[in-house]
């Protein structure tokens, strides 16, 4: 499967930003996908997580109350709204797929989110 990630920009502290990543081909029930994210000099991060079948989500727990991942079925697409950003959101956000948790079989080819203060 090919994911593409996109709706990474440069925005403002306080600002959202909707990330999406379109698979190209249907996820089964029994998939998962999720977002990480790499910092400038860090490594990249677990940051948000769902469950095809049941939609349940799992989440980093710095962005926990901020960030929402959710899922179009139809679309085969996966969403992450991120409010109330900060500078330290700044990093390439990575989209993957698989079987576990986190999943991590297959990854898009990452979106820069910028967050100036």
């Amino acid at each position: 499967v090919q994911l593409q990630a996109s709706g990474g920009g440069s925005v403002q502290a306080g600002d959202s930003l909707r990330l999406s990543c379109v698979a190209s081909r249907r996820i089964y029930s029994s998939g998962i996908m999720g977002w990480f994210r790499q910092a400038p000099g860090k490594e990249r991060e677990f940051v948000a997580a769902i469950r095809w079948g049941s939609g349940r989500t799992y989440y980093e727990d710095s962005i926990k109350g901020r960030f929402t991942i959710s899922k179009d079925g139809a679309e085969n697409t996966v969403y992450l709204q991120m409010n109330s950003l900060k500078p330290e959101d700044t990093a390439v956000y990575y989209c993957a797929t698989g079987a576990t948790l986190p999943p991590s079989s297959y990854w898009g080819q990452g979106t820069l989110v910028t967050v100036s203060s």
